[in-house]
């Protein structure tokens, strides 16, 4: 069974499996969640980023997939990048890409036997999404993903890292019996 919780703190810090990194497309650092992944898991990510785009990944990773590496310093083992949508108001599809950033990052973190996985509120930042809608999409998903699977992940932990943050992931982690 699958545990789903929620901390208020530096998703940089969590000693886990697999940290999901909110990337963006070109897999080579950025601002944000994506920026302090970089910094302080070191030059080893990037390394690895720039073999993935060197490979498999020439045009950059598409939004709402998710490919691993090496966790280079950090205290996990491997950092999950997944990109997540840009926020666009009744634009169709977006939400549904949203949910998919966070069933493949799961299915990434199942494919490489990770058990507990760390996992920011993806496109929140400098992509716009608004926080309770984005806490909605991720919590449910994550929930249908523990109910629908035979997943070897046994916690999820959304790592938000303001206390604004932290308490609508709890509100809505209360509504919906999680």
């Amino acid at each position: 069974m699958m545990e789903i919780t929620s901390v208020q703190g530096d998703i940089t810090e969590q000693a886990v499996d697999a940290v999901v990194n909110a990337a963006n497309s070109s897999l080579l650092g950025g601002g944000g969640v994506d920026g302090a992944i970089h910094r302080k898991g070191g030059p080893e990510i990037l390394a690895a980023c720039r073999a993935l785009r060197a490979s498999h990944y020439g045009k950059g990773l598409a939004t709402g997939r998710a490919v691993a590496t090496t966790a280079g310093r950090l205290p996990a083992r491997w950092v999950i990048h997944t990109v997540g949508p840009r926020y666009a108001a009744g634009e169709p599809g977006r939400a549904e890409l949203l949910a998919s950033c966070y069933r493949e990052s799961l299915r990434v973190a199942d494919e490489l036997g990770a058990r507990t996985v760390a996992v920011p509120a993806v496109s929140t930042g400098i992509y716009g999404w608004p926080v309770r809608d984005a806490a909605r999409i991720a919590l449910r998903t994550v929930q249908e993903v523990a109910l629908g699977t035979e997943s070897q992940v046994v916690e999820v932990r959304f790592v938000l890292f303001g206390g604004e943050a932290f308490e609508v992931f709890e509100s809505v982690r209360r509504e919906l019996g999680l």
